[in-house]
């Protein structure tokens, strides 16, 4: 199969083209034929050699396809050979044919080309396992997304959004901000020209937000424990920032704050698998009604995956890249 790798760690153009042998199936796999692959950040971190695949793991890149069922053992999941599904995987995306644990398929929503269906699990199942499981976003609370023109930021205001919370983002420039609001953020604070702790307190009464989704760490952490409502969670899940913060701890015992974290890569696959089952059951059905809806900024072919990192590290792009891997 025709696949992408990563010839030493570097810039994007260490990854290239090369030919290896179709993935060999582990119990309660499927085989994909791969039609699109999303690019996400820890790719780029894999990449560049901050980030190993876990034990076992394909060392190709890729953590979500998009594609057809072509082999596997698919007894009581419902689905069959030849059903078109989105996965999220350890690695091995960027390939034409990618095994995936049977429990972290989903299908395709109604509507949704397998193009656009590649941009969804690593966002959300990224989104899902730490806003509303590890921070329990709940009824009536609000959030605040870093980086809300991101692939995780676009999915996170959408979500958040159509399930009812008020939502406020951060991005880097008028463009991202216009873009956030108009995905269903409240208010889109450019982090280059205004102070989120002041806007934030600001809309919401001197309050503060209850849960803050953190992909910068290093010195923004003061300011969201500043920022948040008392009782209220930071989740941390990347460090673009810096790895090391002060944090005022008298602020976090007083009033009962939580800063917690997550990496979803080596997670085992029965917690994705649960996952899977509430995103399938919560978040499924609005993406069937198309009250939430696939955010892609370009596409572009398999054997051009460096120019999508360039891309990626580039920041200038709102939402998802996309790999085309072949044909429908």
């Amino acid at each position: 199969m025709r696949a992408i790798e990563i010839t030493q760690p570097g810039k994007p153009e260490v990854l290239q083209p090369c030919e290896r042998p179709i993935p060999t199936l582990q119990p309660g796999e499927v085989l994909i034929r791969v039609i699109a692959a999303g690019v996400n950040r820890p790719d780029v971190f894999q990449r560049q050699g901050s980030y190993a695949p876990p034990p076992g793991a394909s060392d190709l890149p890729g953590l979500e396809v998009a594609g057809e069922i072509v082999d596997g053992d698919l007894e009581g999941s419902g689905l069959k050979k030849g059903d078109l599904v989105c996965a999220l995987v350890q690695g091995g995306g960027y390939a034409e044919y990618c095994a995936a644990p049977l429990g972290q398929c989903l299908p395709l929503p109604q509507g949704l080309s397998p193009l656009e269906a590649a941009s969804l699990p690593e966002t959300f199942f990224t989104v899902w396992s730490n806003v509303f499981q590890r921070a329990g976003l709940g009824e009536g609370e609000s959030l605040l997304v870093q980086g809300g023109s991101s692939g995780i930021g676009v999915t996170a205001i959408q979500i958040a959004k159509a399930l009812g919370h008020r939502v406020f983002a951060t991005a880097g420039s008028a463009d991202k901000c216009r873009a956030c609001e108009a995905l269903g953020a409240e208010r889109a604070i450019n982090y280059k020209t205004e102070d989120f702790v002041q806007v934030v307190k600001e809309l919401t009464g001197k309050k503060g937000v209850d849960v803050v989704l953190d992909m910068v760490g290093g010195d923004y952490l003061p300011r969201e424990i500043d920022c948040l409502a008392d009782d209220g969670r930071i989740v941390v899940i990347a460090l673009l920032g810096g790895a090391k913060a002060q944090v005022d701890l008298g602020q976090v015992l007083r009033r009962r704050l939580t800063i917690t974290g997550s990496t979803l890569r080596p997670r085992p696959v029965a917690f994705k698998a649960r996952i899977a089952r509430e995103l399938r059951a919560r978040v499924w059905p609005l993406l069937d009604e198309g009250k939430i809806k696939p955010v892609i900024y370009k596409v572009f072919p398999l054997d051009q995956a460096a120019a999508a990192h360039a891309l990626m590290e580039s920041s200038e792009h709102v939402g998802k890249i996309v790999l085309k891997v072949s044909e429908t």
